[in-house]
């Protein structure tokens, strides 16, 4: 999975489509991904003691990492990721600009 924990993706399809935020989990064995205001659905909580409320909850859940595309840090558009060595580091490279991510 090219995608980490701290990039900022755009989401190119589903309900939440054209949408970009910034990856707070990545779960690479399921290939999904959760990222800050995108796939918000609602918990609805039980009362913990006695006299408290319950609530509805908003919590961002997992979507698809090939439902996402990375924004390139150079020139801020969506793309796929190539590999190069720089040295003796494996670098991310934006397939667009060849610049590095």
């Amino acid at each position: 999975m090219n995608i980490k924990i701290k990039d900022t993706v755009k989401i190119i399809s589903g309900k939440d489509k054209g949408k970009t935020g910034k990856v707070t989990h990545v779960f690479p064995d399921k290939n999904r991904i959760v990222v800050d205001g995108v796939n918000i659905n609602k918990k609805h909580t039980k009362p913990k003691m006695q006299g408290q409320k319950g609530q509805v909850v908003q919590m961002p859940m997992p979507i698809a990492a090939s439902n996402a595309m990375i924004l390139c840090s150079s020139c801020n558009k969506p793309t796929r990721i190539g590999k190069k060595l720089i040295g003796s580091k494996r670098v991310r490279v934006c397939k667009k600009c060849a610049g590095e991510l």
